[in-house]
């Protein structure tokens, strides 16, 4: 197909791309595969493809298709158009399967009649250049077709009549003044073929078998019909293929649409508009939609929420604290602190250095989603894809919400692997906290000296031995002095980190919720939103490509 599209798109017919219009189609049945119906998308397909290899072959010869019922006279009026005994007509009607053809104007036929599956056999030239009759001049360049009879009780004959009705330029239907009103043309040929009026041609034969003063008033019966079918452009020509009556007629409606050039094209583009607009139909008539920012972030919050970040940044809070208060506060009773466990390393998360080997190998011990969670999670995705959906077909809405689907299955594991190894930013402490530790010891040697310093005192005292000058600093000796300042000191510095402590450990804690919110972000993204966004965008391309194809 591919070679013909390439060709196809090379031909413009009088300032109608139609080459474009065929890409278009086969563009949108190719996105349009595995969401819209596969026999509508494979009938567009096949469609492209037909135009396409039309397209390609001779542009100087119009393919005319006479159709009709057995006992019309469809064979009698090809043979007077032709005239020509080529078709059998009455009791003598052949039991083959194939069609007769009758060309005018030979070159570049050849190829055209071997893509229609006339064998050699069933094909018969006029050489119109050398023929002397105006009628047959004004047929130049027509390769006219006697069809097989569609009401045959040979199922081939059916099949026959199916494939080339898909194949010709144009159709002339030959009725029956006895079953024109037939529902076996009507509903299988006639009504579903309504889009291409414009090609389309019905002959009431046998008029010479009605009295003259009922012709009119059946003429007007058959207008009638073919109204309800859909077919008001259709001209009707009631003729007598055996004795000639409106023959000429219907040789000047086709030679006048051969003429023209135009049948060929007007035949692709009934196709391609036909298969098209059935296209769009099923597809609906919704504008092309964007996901919803606020309905993607209640999807994550959900998702976070069922992934445990409040639980893991409460936990990088207290986590925070417990650390960083055991750095900074008086070192006499900080050593306590670690006593109590660290909230993240009961939840499998103390990402030290270890994170890389703990990322993809390991599961944290977050506590387990709950039915509520879960709930909200399916909620807000179902809420997602019909918000994306709305005012889409059917077939459309379903695969919108099949992609967000799709790979729920995934969720749980990727949402604890995105948390198990996100980077919390716990693993290291403030520069203050270390200048903060620094203080607190040296305050505590402060305080170890003026004790150690009283505490000699106290011992020579108690030893009567002569105690050296001690200098005193205001009211208060030096040794005194060191004790109470070095502990007071410590604990005044200990209440001050306190607040410290809590702020680092507020944004150690915002910082951490940004970051998970951001993996599960990275997985909403990559189980619920790009998949429906991928459904929308194909939505958007079939329609963008049908449009160019309903020009």
């Amino acid at each position: 197909m591919t070679t013909l599209l390439e060709g196809a798109k090379k031909l413009v017919t009088r300032g109608t791309d139609i080459g474009a219009r065929i890409t278009a189609l086969e563009a949108a049945a190719t996105t349009a595969r595995g969401r819209l119906d596969d026999a509508l998308v494979d009938e567009a397909e096949a469609t492209a493809g037909r135009a396409a290899g039309r397209l390609r072959l001779s542009a100087q010869h119009t393919v005319v298709g006479i159709a009709g019922a057995t006992g019309s006279g469809k064979s009698s009026t090809f043979n007077a158009l032709t005239g020509l005994e080529l078709s059998a007509v009455g009791v003598r009607r052949p039991t083959t399967s194939w069609a007769s053809a009758c060309v005018w104007g030979s070159d570049g036929a050849d190829e055209l009649l071997e893509w229609l599956g006339i064998p050699p056999r069933h094909q018969t030239t006029r050489d119109s250049m050398l023929d002397t009759r105006r009628e047959d001049s004004q047929l130049d360049g027509v390769v006219l077709l006697d069809l097989p009879d569609h009401d045959s009780t040979e199922l081939s004959h059916h099949l026959e009549v199916d494939r080339l009705v898909q194949l010709v330029d144009m159709l002339v239907w030959v009725l029956d003044p006895q079953k024109y009103a037939d529902a076996a043309i009507h509903d299988r040929y006639l009504k579903p073929l309504q889009s291409h009026a414009s090609v389309m041609v019905v002959v009431l034969n046998h008029i010479d078998t009605v009295p003259e003063d009922r012709r009119p008033s059946m003429v007007a019966d058959v207008r009638r019909l073919l109204d309800q079918d859909g077919l008001q452009q259709v001209p009707i020509i009631a003729v007598s293929a055996r004795h000639g009556i409106g023959m000429a007629e219907l040789r000047a409606e086709i030679a006048g649409r051969v003429a023209d050039k135009q049948a060929t094209r007007q035949r692709l583009e009934a196709d391609l508009r036909d298969v098209a607009a059935r296209l769009q139909e099923a597809s609906g008539s919704g504008k092309p939609r964007s996901l919803s920012d606020k309905r993607v972030a209640d999807l994550e919050d959900s998702l976070a929420d069922a992934a445990g970040v409040p639980t893991v940044v409460d936990a990088v809070e207290r986590s925070t604290r417990l650390r960083a208060g055991r750095a900074t506060g008086w070192p006499v009773v900080a050593w306590f602190s670690r006593l109590k466990p660290d909230p993240l390393k009961r939840l499998h998360l103390d990402l030290g250095d270890s994170a890389a080997q703990l990322t993809g190998r390991s599961r944290t011990s977050l506590p387990a989603t709950t039915p509520v969670q879960r709930a909200r999670v399916d909620t807000e995705v179902r809420a997602l894809a019909d918000d994306a959906s709305a005012g889409l077909g059917r077939p459309w809405v379903e695969a919108v919400r099949r992609a967000s689907t799709s790979r729920l299955p995934d969720l749980n594991d990727r949402l604890d692997r995105a948390v198990g190894g996100t980077d919390l930013g716990v693993a290291t402490m403030p520069w203050w906290a270390g200048v903060v530790r620094a203080v607190q010891w040296a305050l505590i040697a402060t305080a170890l000296v003026g004790g150690i310093w009283l505490a000699a005192l106290a011992v020579m005292g108690y030893l009567q031995l002569s105690e050296p000058a001690t200098p005193d600093v205001g009211p208060l000796a030096l040794p005194t002095l060191l004790l109470v300042g070095g502990v007071a000191l410590g604990l005044l510095l200990a209440l001050v980190c306190r607040w410290l402590v809590a702020a680092t450990a507020r944004r150690k804690a915002h910082s951490a919720d940004r970051r998970l919110r951001a993996a599960v972000h990275e997985v909403a993204d990559e189980l619920v939103v790009r998949p429906v966004a991928a459904e929308l965008a194909a939505y958007s391309e079939v329609r963008t490509q049908l449009a160019t194809a309903l020009k």
